[in-house]
């Protein structure tokens, strides 16, 4: 393949969010390995065909300067963010059960408009996920009293015996990579080792952070806790509470109910995860992506069509 269509198609892929890229963001998501000096003349040359537009650092199929001041102001914001996302990932991680938390969404890649929520990627110990996400939503109802609801959505949940993400795809390979691991290093290092298959699709991705620093270690709280429910108790409340909220989501579904980003609310309820529905947003991502490429590349060459 040559590198000017993997350089394309990396820029393609973020285009959908209005994302211009830096040359090293362009080097960290090919989908080949190449030299800094080759990226920088291969993209040099796409802006002098005009199928590129240079802003600034930036490089975008848009010839739009606005999204250079977007980038910059949305970094700004999001290092705002990731302060206050470092304390509440420290907080979460002291619930029971809980064995990593890492930053996802748009803020993992320091793209946080005024309107960002902080989301989070949880793991848990093996089959206690139903317990720790309970504790963590009855957490979450306390802050809508404070206005802070928008710091904690927990909206990715799984445990230790399922940590490899069964969709692979340039979607979430990119969700994987660009996680920020915020606390809990030997559950964050299990499940990174059980999704090394991303590493198919980003050969050149250097310096990816595994793990969190200054992780502390856990309460005596969280350890009393999980003793008194690591037994046949606390199977029985795990699966009582994994039926109550795939019942009430359910529901949920069925009533076209929306949040209030105004998408209908969707929540797959299985016994090692729960997830937003990947066939909601993954998918029409995927979608885009492909038809952009097509539109791309049938510059190129009419007979172009995407795989």
């Amino acid at each position: 393949m040559h590198l000017h269509t993997s350089i394309l198609k990396t820029i393609a892929y973020f285009d959908l969010f209005s994302y211009p890229l830096t040359l090293e963001d362009i080097r960290r998501f090919l989908d080949v390995k190449a030299e800094e000096a080759a990226i920088s003349e291969e993209t040099e040359m796409l802006v002098r065909e005009g199928r590129l537009y240079r802003l600034g650092a930036y490089y975008s199929l848009q010839d739009n300067t606005a999204l250079a001041l977007r980038r910059l102001r949305g970094e700004a914001h999001a290092d705002e963010l990731l302060r206050i996302a470092d304390r509440g990932a420290r907080l979460l991680y002291q619930f029971p059960f809980v064995r990593g938390v890492c930053v996802s969404g748009s803020l993992s890649k320091r793209c946080a408009d005024e309107k960002a929520d902080i989301d989070y990627f949880i793991i848990t110990s093996a089959n206690r996920i139903w317990i720790a996400r309970t504790l963590m939503h009855l957490f979450k109802k306390l802050t809508y009293i404070l206005g802070h609801q928008h710091r904690y959505c927990m909206n990715y949940y799984i445990d230790e015996d399922a940590l490899e993400i069964r969709e692979k795809n340039i979607f979430t390979a990119i969700e994987l990579f660009t996680l920020l691991p915020m606390s809990g290093d030997e559950g964050l290092d299990k499940f990174f080792k059980a999704n090394d298959w991303t590493s198919e699709y980003f050969p050149g991705y250097r310096d990816r952070s595994r793990k969190a620093e200054g992780t502390r270690p856990p309460s005596r709280i969280k350890r009393l806790f999980e003793r008194v429910l690591n037994n046949g108790l606390g199977n029985r409340l795990e699966n009582k509470l994994r039926r109550i909220t795939d019942r009430r989501w359910r529901q949920k579904t069925e009533q076209q109910r929306k949040n209030m980003k105004g998408d209908v609310m969707t929540l797959q309820c299985g016994k090692h995860y729960s997830r937003p529905n990947p066939e909601i947003f993954q998918q029409k991502v995927l979608a885009r992506y492909h038809s952009r490429l097509n539109d791309v590349f049938k510059r190129l060459d009419p007979h172009f069509i995407s795989s």
